[in-house]
């Protein structure tokens, strides 16, 4: 009888082309379905909570895939983890519902951006931050982060994509947006939402630092979450910046369940 397993996969993006299978490149969904179907002896398609793009990281991406094999969920950890590249990592395997999905099922997301702000970016760093080195008013930033907050239209902050013919709303509930400012010249900016659209988290980071450097103000920003909105919103932030931190089940999305990982 088939089994659904869900798992919780971190990742260093840096030297794979995203999470979503293409043809002749490396992607985190490419190499999870080529070592499953190893175990498994038959194609088997690798569904993730939402297709981080090439060079983004996860701390706890949630993917699911249908197997017949019987191995203990704890064995089949260990044997995905034997075989994966050392840049992504299996944390937690669990047999699950038949008929979850962990993209659809899914409550809510949060993702982390950092920014390094210092004459210098440490090295060990360097594939994880976008570095700023850059005068800029951090407390503009601070104050304007929580104006994402509430249910609004996104497609100022959107990416084109091959589905927007489709006309699907891209109105968005952002739970909650705070940047903080670490005494170690590092901004952190985490959002919490219903979902994300493409390039979304990049460019709001990119118009939040259009409001650091003094190109857009309150009133701007307002102006870009109004519905039909023709203005554009800031450049968007390179990749590595950004890591997809958790993805909720099930839970009330007033607050972040955390997610344990072993």
């Amino acid at each position: 009888m088939a089994r659904r397993i869900r798992i919780t996969v971190a990742y260093d993006g840096t030297d794979f082309h995203g999470w979503q299978l293409q043809p002749g490149l490396t992607t985190i969904q490419g190499v999870l379905e080529e070592i499953v179907f190893g175990i498994d002896k038959k194609p088997t398609h690798v569904a993730g909570s939402g297709r981080t793009d090439a060079g983004v990281h996860a701390r706890a991406q949630v993917a699911a895939f249908t197997l017949e094999n019987r191995i203990p969920v704890d064995n089949l950890r260990r044997a995905i983890n034997r075989l994966l590249p050392p840049a992504i990592r299996v944390y937690d395997v669990v047999e699950t519902h038949p008929d979850f999905h962990p993209r659809f099922d899914a409550t809510a997301k949060t993702y982390q951006y950092t920014i390094h702000t210092d004459e210098i970016c440490p090295p060990a760093d360097w594939r994880y931050v976008h570095w700023h080195p850059y005068p800029i008013d951090r407390q503009a930033m601070v104050a304007a982060a929580r104006i994402f907050e509430g249910e609004h239209d996104f497609t100022a902050f959107a990416a084109k994509d091959v589905k927007d013919h489709e006309g699907k709303s891209k109105v968005r509930r952002i739970f909650s947006s705070n940047l903080e400012i670490n005494p170690d010249g590092r901004l952190i900016y985490r959002v919490r939402g219903s979902g994300f659209l493409k390039h979304m988290v990049r460019n709001l980071v990119g118009t939040l630092l259009h409001v650091g450097k003094g190109n857009f103000d309150e009133a701007d920003l307002k102006a870009l979450l109004r519905p039909n909105c023709n203005r554009k919103a800031g450049p968007t932030a390179p990749a590595k910046g950004l890591t997809l931190w958790s993805v909720e089940y099930g839970q009330s999305t007033d607050s972040e369940t955390p997610i344990v990982l072993r």
